[in-house]
C-alpha cells in the first residue's frame, strides 16, 4: 500500500503493518498443531471420537469467549487483552507436550479456544481505531490476508517440521513463536486510540441490547453464519468428496490450495474496490451469494478441473464477503461497542464452522454429498438474503 494508495492516510501505515505482522505470526504459531494434534492423540491410543471432541472444544470456547473478551478489551484496551490471548495461547500449546489422555488434551484446548477468544476481537477492533473510515476495506483486505497467511504457511511447516523432530518439539517451537509475537505486540505495537470509558451508557445489558437494535450488524451476523457454514463444510467434508470422486491425497492437497492462494489473495483488491464503492453491503451480497454457488459447484465436481473452479471461487468469493463484513461491523457500530461487535462476529465463524462439521456429516449419511452440499449452498443463500433485507436502507454516515 503506497502513500498514494492511502490519500494522505500514510500515519497509520505503520501500526497496520505491525498489526498484519503480530497478526500473521499468532495465526502461523496457533496452526502449526492443527495437523498434528489429532495424530498425537492418536499416537496416545486415543479414540476417534475423543479426538473430535477435542477439536470441537476449541471451537466451543473460542466461540462461547469471543463476546465477553471483546467487551473486556472495550473496557480495559485492545493491546492488554490480545496480549493475555498470546500468553494463554502459548501456554496451552506448551502444555500439549504433557497432556497423555483425552480430557487433559481438552482441557488445554478449552485454554488455546480461550486465547484464541482473546486475541481476535480485540486485534479487529484496534484496526478500526487506527484506520481511516475511507480505507477500512484496505485495512481488513491486508489484516485478514496476513491472517490467511498465517494460517495457509503454519500446517505446512508443522508437518514438515514433525517429520523431522516429532510431536513435542514442534510444541514447544510453536509456544517460542507465540510467545515472540507477545514481546513484539508488547514492545512495538501502538496503542489504538481509548475506547470509551465505561462502555455503553446503561451497563452491559444495555450494551447487548443496543447491539441487537442494530440492523446492518444483525445482518452482518447472519452472513457470517451463513459463510462459516459453507467454510466448514469445505474444510470438514471436500476431502471426503473429492477421495469419492477419484482424486488423490496430492490432487486433494492442491485443492486446497487453491482455495486458500484465492482467498488471501482477493482480500487486499476486493477491500479497494470496495472502499472505492461506497456501500460495502453490495459487496457482502454478491460475495454471500457467489459463496453459495461455489459450494454447489462442489456437489456437482466430477474431476480435478471441476473441484480447482469451485475451489478459486470459493476463495474469491469469500475474500469479498468477510472483508466486507469487517469492514461495514467497523463502520455500523459505535466505537465504544467495536470489541463487544467484533466478538460477536467471531463467535459467528466459530459456532458456524462447528456446527457445519457437526451436522452435516449426518445430513450425508442420510442422503448424500450433492444433496448436502445444495443445502448448505441453499442455507448460505437464505442468510445472505436475510442480510440483504436487514442492511438495505444502510448508507454510511460523513
Amino acid at each position: 500500500m503506497t502513500d498514494t494508495d492511502t490519500g494522505g492516510a500514510a500515519p497509520f501505515l505503520r501500526p497496520l503493518m505491525l498489526c498484519c505482522l503480530v497478526t500473521f505470526a499468532c495465526y502461523l504459531g496457533t496452526s502449526m498443531r492443527f495437523p498434528l494434534v489429532p495424530l498425537y492423540a492418536r499416537s496416545l491410543g486415543i479414540s476417534t471420537v475423543v479426538i473430535g471432541f477435542i477439536s470441537s472444544a476449541y471451537f466451543l470456547f473460542a466461540g462461547l469467549f469471543s463476546f465477553p473478551m471483546g467487551m473486556l478489551s472495550d473496557r480495559r484496551g485492545r493491546k492488554p487483552v490480545a496480549a493475555a490471548g498470546l500468553l494463554l495461547l502459548s501456554a496451552g500449546t506448551l502444555l500439549l507436550c504433557v497432556g497423555t489422555t483425552g480430557p487433559q488434551l481438552m482441557a488445554m484446548y478449552v485454554v488455546l479456544g480461550l486465547g484464541m477468544a482473546a486475541f481476535g476481537p480485540p486485534m479487529m477492533s484496534y484496526l478500526a481505531e487506527i484506520s481511516p473510515r475511507s480505507h477500512l476495506g484496505r485495512s481488513y483486505g491486508w489484516y485478514t490476508t496476513a491472517l490467511f497467511a498465517g494460517m495457509s504457511v503454519g500446517p505446512a511447516t508443522g508437518g514438515m517440521l514433525a517429520q523431522q523432530m516429532g510431536f513435542r518439539p514442534v510444541f514447544v517451537l510453536s509456544a517460542g513463536c507465540l510467545l515472540v509475537t507477545l514481546a513484539v505486540l508488547v514492545a512495538w505495537l501502538p496503542g489504538a486510540p481509548a475506547p470509551r470509558p465505561g462502555g455503553p451508557p446503561s451497563g452491559e445489558k444495555g450494551g447487548f441490547r443496543l447491539l441487537w437494535k442494530n440492523r446492518p450488524y444483525a445482518g452482518c451476523l447472519l452472513v457470517t453464519l451463513g459463510g462459516a457454514f459453507s467454510s466448514g463444510l469445505f474444510f470438514t467434508f471436500v476431502p471426503l468428496l473429492a477421495r469419492d470422486r477419484g482424486l488423490s491425497v496430492r490432487q486433494i492437497g492442491i485443492v486446497f490450495l487453491v482455495q486458500a492462494l484465492c482467498n488471501a489473495l482477493s482480500r487486499i483488491p476486493m477491500g479497494y474496490f470496495s472502499d472505492r464503492a461506497g456501500r460495502r453491503n453490495r459487496f457482502v451480497i454478491a460475495g454471500g451469494l457467489c459463496t453459495a454457488l461455489s459450494i454447489f459447484g462442489f456437489g456437482l465436481a466430477q474431476n480435478m478441473a471441476h473441484f480447482l473452479a469451485a475451489a478459486a471461487a470459493l476463495g474469491i468469493s469469500m475474500g469479498m464477503a468477510f472483508t466486507s463484513v469487517g469492514a461495514l461491523i467497523a463502520e455500523c457500530v459505535p466505537p465504544f461497542m467495536r470489541g463487544l461487535a467484533m466478538g460477536g462476529y467471531n463467535t459467528g465463524i466459530y459456532f458456524g464452522m462447528m456446527t457445519s462439521a457437526g451436522v452435516m456429516g449426518s445430513v450425508i449419511q442420510l442422503v448424500n454429498f450433492r444433496t448436502a452440499f445444495t443445502l448448505t449452498g441453499a442455507t448460505t443463500a437464505c442468510l445472505t438474503g436475510g442480510f440483504a433485507w436487514l442492511a438495505r436502507h444502510y448508507a454510511p454516515s460523513g
